[in-house]
């Protein structure tokens, strides 16, 4: 089971709680619409913000989400693999 959730309404004026946790949704601008798992942290999420957005339980999973590495670290990586493709 999934959870869809879009940003329905603008959230000008809203208070710094419910800021983050649209940007802890994933959703960055109106209209926006992210496909999340049905967690009780994500429900409570939505709950939190309901009067901005709308949501719908779907079939089928969400996509994991993949954790990327910070960007100077990725650089560094980079940097030490065409040292080593140098030598």
């Amino acid at each position: 089971m999934a959870l869809k959730v879009k940003l329905t309404k603008s959230f000008a004026g809203s208070s710094v709680d419910q800021l983050a946790t649209i940007r802890s949704l994933g959703l960055k601008k109106f209209g926006d619409e992210r496909l999340l798992q049905d967690t009780p942290a994500n429900r409570g999420m939505v709950n939190k913000v309901r009067h901005l957005v709308t949501s719908e339980t779907v079939q089928g999973d969400a996509p994991k989400t993949t954790r990327r590495k910070p960007r100077h670290i990725r650089a560094r990586d980079a940097a030490r693999a065409r040292q080593a493709s140098k030598a």
